[in-house]
């Protein structure tokens, strides 16, 4: 008997899993990299820019998803945007081959934060292993972290559910411990601004585009439900709600973070180096509270990395189970577990990559992340939600974007500014061109074998 996913996921539950996502770990970890980047208190700026560039991006996800509710996302909604039988088929294979990696990486970071606070409470992590330069015995806890919540995640649905809202209640506690803080030991003179903060040269444009990039990397998850999107239920409604409702949260919580930590910590401190770098908010906590509050908080932080990496690689897993169901990925990845109903071999290859990426350097991961995913990913999308209503216009959308079609332009811009605004992207170009061209020429190989677009009969 062929074992299908059941839709088991109700509005509550999406909201928590969306929001663990989103919050993680990293804008306990990123908050000095944004500060850093544009050099004082108008790093805000980042925040607010990448906070308008979810809302757009996440109006189209919202119709996408609610149009397409199925497991996978993305990959469901590219092969429909560029046709089934047609460059769809090129565009979805591409962007599992992409997220075999970006999505590594994206769980890798998680990880690597949760690290960073645990050296905090520890500090010989930071030491290297075996004498060995850039490897760090943080690298390995993150490798091992990434493995345990491997195995907790080889389970069915409805118990993991019931858990995340356990993890869930740990989130809220951490971001509302540090709010709190913040605003009750609050120095506005902290947050006047350096001397030409505003002046639009080329330099604030490169640091406001590396500021976005950042706080771009901190929202990404509102999108995390329609990975799930075959597991929701009433998801014509739910998944717009949790996308929208997501953003909205998370964007307040964020302002309000960066704002009490600013006006407690002078933002020269908070661009130094070290482990108080990297445990920002347990450096603020121990400022306000004592020592005993800092190391309260590095483990709450750590709590909140866990749940995030929890839910990254619960949704992500989806994704090429759904495109080898399809028939458009590698056989293999179709397999459900016999017992329990879920995607394990998708899971178990997504955690090892995972685990692998864990040696890296944080900043690198995170502009890498970011660059594939906007060149292989969401272009497609933005330029795809225009497509679908030129070419289906009386296809069914539950939920119609807002403005249309401004949001998905803006978006685009928005992407757009975020990549070349800076003047160290090349690199991140590179990785993002290694990985189309291996996985284009992947697909074409196979096309050809099995005469599919562009090699099938009527394409020529």
């Amino acid at each position: 008997m062929m074992v299908e996913l059941k839709r088991q996921v109700g509005l509550g539950n999406a909201i928590s899993l969306n929001m663990m996502n989103m919050i993680g770990v990293g804008p306990f970890i990123t908050l000095p990299l944004v500060v850093a980047a544009m050099g004082g208190p108008q790093a805000i700026l980042g925040w607010i820019l990448g906070a308008l560039i979810a809302v757009c991006d996440g109006l189209v996800w919202a119709e996408l998803g609610a149009a397409m509710p199925e497991a996978g996302g993305s990959y469901a909604f590219l092969r429909e945007i560029y046709g089934r039988n047609g460059a769809g088929c090129w565009a979805s294979f591409l962007y599992i081959w992409q997220l075999g990696f970006s999505a590594p990486l994206s769980i890798a970071s998680g990880c690597i934060g949760l690290a960073q606070y645990a050296a905090y409470l520890w500090p010989s992590l930071s030491r290297n292993v075996f004498g060995i330069a850039h490897l760090h015995y943080t690298g390995v806890l993150a490798a091992v972290i990434c493995l345990l919540i491997l195995a907790m995640l080889y389970r069915n649905l409805s118990t993991i559910t019931r858990l995340a809202w356990i993890l869930w209640s740990g989130v809220l506690l951490t971001i509302g411990s540090v709010i709190l803080a913040g605003l009750t030991h609050f120095h506005p003179a902290l947050l006047a601004m350096p001397p030409g903060a505003f002046h639009l040269t080329p330099a604030f444009f490169q640091g406001l585009g590396a500021a976005t990039l950042i706080a771009t990397y901190d929202y990404w998850g509102y999108y995390t439900v329609t990975f799930l999107g075959g597991e929701v239920r009433n998801p014509e409604r739910a998944i717009p709600r949790t996308i929208l409702f997501s953003i909205a949260i998370v964007a307040i919580l964020y302002l309000l973070m960066n704002i009490s930590v600013l006006g407690v910590i002078p933002w020269q401190d908070v661009v130094k180096g070290g482990n108080e770098r990297n445990a920002i908010v347990a450096v603020l906590m121990q400022r306000t509270f004592g020592p005993a509050a800092g190391r309260i908080i590095a483990a709450l932080v750590m709590w909140t990395a866990f749940a995030s990496v929890f839910s990254l690689l619960l949704a992500y897993s989806r994704a090429p189970y759904a495109a080898a169901l399809d028939g458009n990925y590698f056989r293999v990845f179709a397999r459900l577990h016999p017992k329990h109903g879920f995607p394990y071999v998708s899971l178990l290859a997504l955690g090892i990559v995972a685990a692998c990426f864990c040696f890296f350097d944080l900043s690198h991961v995170i502009s890498a992340l970011v660059a594939i995913r906007i060149i292989l990913q969401y272009v497609l999308q933005q330029i795809g939600v225009i497509l679908l209503r030129i070419k289906k216009p009386d296809m069914p959308r539950p939920f119609r974007l807002w403005l249309y079609p401004l949001p998905p332009l803006l978006a685009l811009a928005g992407f757009i500014f975020i990549l070349f605004s800076r003047p160290d992207a090349s690199r991140e170009f590179v990785y993002a061109g290694v990985i189309a061209i291996t996985g284009s020429a992947l697909y074409f190989i196979r096309a050809r074998k099995r005469r599919e677009w562009p090699f099938a009969p009527h394409a020529k």
